[in-house]
């Protein structure tokens, strides 16, 4: 049958569309297209000799986020083209698909397109015609008919909020304090130290600690200034510290016979002009 949906209900387009045995090997959210528009059973047999065939079913469940963009129909001489796929095969164990002609589909993501398969159906061979529908092919003695056009994107819902929580934290009265969802108390810990560090940065109250009350000693080995220190240290006494005018005046240098040399000439540069 038809898979637009009527009485005026928003279209949804098709998802998914497969080869199944029977309702037991259809997937799950997809629905089996047994009887044509003309009344015959869409059973696509392979051969007259054959009574079990396979039935065509389609989804239109939206959770993978992908619409079929288009279908074709391709002879088993024909290349696939480029973005399009075979539909998938969900049959018994003993039960295969004619390879003569093949059914493909271009899969895409649904807000990459804003047109889309609407709806499938098929006719036995014969003269019928169908308005408003394209005719895709004919496949093992049934021909496949295609509706595209523009369909319902689905409106996301928003995830439900606390509107008294985000109106207190909106809120410039500092004695309202949000309220932290019961789902998601905090730990006692946390909390403990939180506080704390409120008030230590609020009333700078000294938050009083393990080391409190310790003098603060340099080792003897780094005290310089002890008199026992300098004698386990005797290098130290003959460090002088200087000052800035005393290093100018120890390493003052002027270059005055680096100058002097430069001024005179060479022997050599005078040689060649008196000859």
């Amino acid at each position: 049958m038809s898979l637009m949906e009527r009485g005026g209900v928003p279209i949804s387009p098709v998802t998914g569309l497969a080869w199944t045995s029977n309702s037991g090997t259809c997937p799950k959210d997809f629905s089996l297209i047994t009887i044509t528009e003309d009344g015959a059973a869409a059973n696509f047999t392979r051969s007259f000799a054959m009574r079990a065939g396979y039935y065509l079913c389609y989804s239109k469940e939206q959770s993978g986020g992908v619409v079929l963009a288009d279908v074709r129909i391709l002879s088993e001489k024909d290349a696939i083209p480029h973005g399009y796929r075979f539909i998938a095969e969900h049959l018994e164990p003993r039960a295969s698909v004619s390879k003569r002609k093949r059914m493909c589909v271009r899969v895409v993501p649904m807000g990459s397109v804003d047109t889309a398969v609407l709806d499938l159906k098929v006719t036995a061979r014969s003269k019928m015609m169908l308005q408003h529908y394209t005719c895709v092919g004919d496949i093992h003695g049934y021909v496949i008919w295609c509706k595209t056009g523009p369909f319902t994107n689905p409106i996301p819902q928003a995830k439900p909020r606390s509107v008294s929580l985000d109106l207190r934290r909106l809120s410039l009265d500092p004695s309202v304090q949000p309220s932290l969802p019961p789902s998601n108390p905090p730990t006692q810990p946390s909390m403990t130290l939180s506080m704390r560090r409120k008030d230590v940065t609020q009333n700078h109250v000294d938050v009083t600690t393990a080391i409190d009350g310790v003098p603060f000693t340099l080792h003897p080995k780094y005290d310089f200034q002890t008199s026992k220190n300098l004698q386990l240290n005797p290098q130290l006494d003959d460090i002088r510290i200087k000052s800035l005018q005393d290093i100018e005046n120890e390493y003052n240098y002027t270059f005055a016979v680096e100058e002097h040399a430069a001024k005179r000439t060479r022997p050599s540069a005078l040689t060649k002009v008196a000859s």
